[in-house]
């Protein structure tokens, strides 16, 4: 029950800005990263279940770099959705995904 709080937590969108901007584009926009988001948190859940929490990084990508490999995603957009979805705080992404 506690995993599942955690999870809806973590997983729980961020909420709508106060005033909604006035640019359709910029609405957009966030949608499409909130959208990026979500789906990288699943990957860092896939990445979770070949690689634990506690691994490190440097433990970690021995065992990612085939998975990561065989769908196509670079070893460190993997390893950031790892962290995403250990910590849920999208600074994980920060230079690689996002």
């Amino acid at each position: 029950m506690v995993r599942q709080a955690v999870r809806d937590v973590r997983t729980a969108p961020p909420p709508p800005p106060a005033d909604p901007p006035a640019d359709l584009a910029l609405t957009e926009l966030r949608r499409l990263v909130d959208d990026l988001t979500t789906t990288t948190h699943q990957l860092g859940e896939l990445m979770l279940e070949v690689a634990p929490a506690y691994l490190s990084d440097t433990e970690a990508a021995d065992v990612l770099a085939p998975l990561c490999d065989q769908i196509g995603e670079t070893l460190d957009n993997g390893l950031a959705a790892r962290r995403y979805a250990l910590s849920g705080d999208r600074r994980a992404l920060s230079g690689t995904v996002l």
